[in-house]
């Protein structure tokens, strides 16, 4: 059994391989390259970025002004985004709870479990820090505020990226410019999620997570899933099902796809509609307990987890799926880490963007009440959104 915790744990895993990086940056004596080595960070600070940034900048000045511009308008544009979305999932809870969307944060070894999952968010994680970073510095130095520092932080399993701009500079500038330099790191990583989702549309894997009306356009919609097999004394071959009937709806959510099956409990009855030469028919089934966790529901059916839909614009071969599932991970890591990140909390972008606005309007003890009283209110929404998920479906991992 103790062997067991250790081989099956994967937080052991993440443990292992914090030790061996801490050990190779220490034989590496990399602290004489910038490294800050502690038991449990590593940080990297290059006072190089600013020669850098400013070397970008003169090339591509008039687009990064437009850019800066448009960051101030998409920061409003995504801090209403994620309000509204965190606001209409705690409503949907209670009044269609089949619309609730599940949260959960992306923890290495604690949500994230299989090595897949661990492997694509660790790869996608240091391209969307460094859009993200990049897009403040680059607009920082538009605006003529000098970044002393810029560079990259690991805490165990947690990554974080950051430019340091010189704070008085920074504090001088004209609100409107540090709105500009707030605002460009979410809007970056929103703008190239857009960028890559566009790409992605070509490849089957994308309709997972598009939502109707946009998944009927751009995508050739299956019937349904296909049953390959009935499992004998099972809730399926009791009702009626057999092989080769198609799958449309369980309880009323339709079924195009394999990941569009709802969780169900054991010993409930799911209403299940199939096709069956070309006749609906509509089955009440007896759920089973699966053989390997009790608690989990199954209808009793072998069924086709092939992806069946087809993208109208077919024009891309998408021969590699590990490569389909990482780009698909880099677009909802960048797109929701760009909306999350512009909520006001006090460690987002989104509490300093708030900050900025109200800052000089009102008296420094009133700015500071009117924050924490942001801040309490939008730490309540998201850790309501995240205790609804758990109660719906538990800690769940991926």
């Amino acid at each position: 059994m103790e062997l067991d915790f250790i081989t099956q744990n994967p937080i052991i895993y993440v443990l292992i391989a914090w030790v061996v990086i801490v050990a190779v940056a220490k034989g590496l004596k990399l602290e004489k390259y910038g490294f800050e080595i502690k038991a449990y960070s590593l940080v990297y600070k290059n006072k190089q970025v600013n020669s850098i940034l400013i070397k970008i900048l003169s090339r591509t000045k008039r687009g990064i002004r437009v850019f800066a511009d448009v960051s101030v308008i998409a920061g409003f544009l995504m801090m209403g985004f994620a309000f509204w979305f965190l606001g209409n999932n705690v409503l949907n809870y209670f009044v269609a709870q089949d619309d609730f969307a599940e949260l959960t944060v992306l923890i290495p070894g604690v949500t994230l479990t299989s090595a897949p999952a661990i492997t694509y968010f660790l790869l996608s994680i240091p391209i969307i820090l460094v859009i993200h970073e990049g897009a403040h510095g680059i607009v920082a130095a538009l605006e003529k505020i000098r970044i002393k520092t810029g560079g990259f932080a690991i805490f165990i399993a947690l990554f974080a990226g950051f430019v340091e701009p010189d704070e008085e500079e920074f504090d001088k500038a004209k609100k409107i410019s540090k709105l500009r330099v707030i605002g460009a790191g979410a809007t970056s990583n929103v703008l190239f999620a857009f960028v890559l989702g566009a790409i992605l549309l070509t490849n089957p894997f994308f309709a997972m997570v598009l939502p109707e009306p946009l998944l009927s356009v751009f995508y050739e919609l299956p019937e349904g899933v296909l049953v390959l097999s009935i499992i004998e004394n099972s809730g399926a071959e009791k009702a009626g099902m057999q092989a080769n009937d198609i799958i449309t709806s369980i309880n009323g959510i339709p079924i195009f796809s394999p990941v569009d099956f709802p969780s169900l409990n054991p010993g409930e009855t799911a209403s299940v509609t199939v096709l069956r030469d070309s006749q609906t028919l509509e089955f009440g089934v007896d759920i089973m307990p699966a053989p390997e966790d009790s608690e989990r529901g199954l209808i009793g059916i072998m069924r086709d987890n092939s992806f069946a839909y087809k993208p109208v614009m077919n024009f891309i071969e998408w021969n590699d799926p590990n490569v389909s599932m990482f780009l698909l991970w880099l677009w909802m890591i960048s797109f929701f880490i760009g909306i999350i990140n512009m909520l006001p909390l006090p460690i987002l972008d989104g509490g300093k963007f708030v900050h900025i606005i109200i800052d000089k309007r009102i008296s420094d003890n009133a700015v500071n009440g009117v924050m924490w009283g942001i801040y309490a209110f939008t730490f309540v929404l998201f850790g309501l959104n995240i205790a609804l998920s758990y109660m719906k479906s538990g800690w769940f991992t991926i």
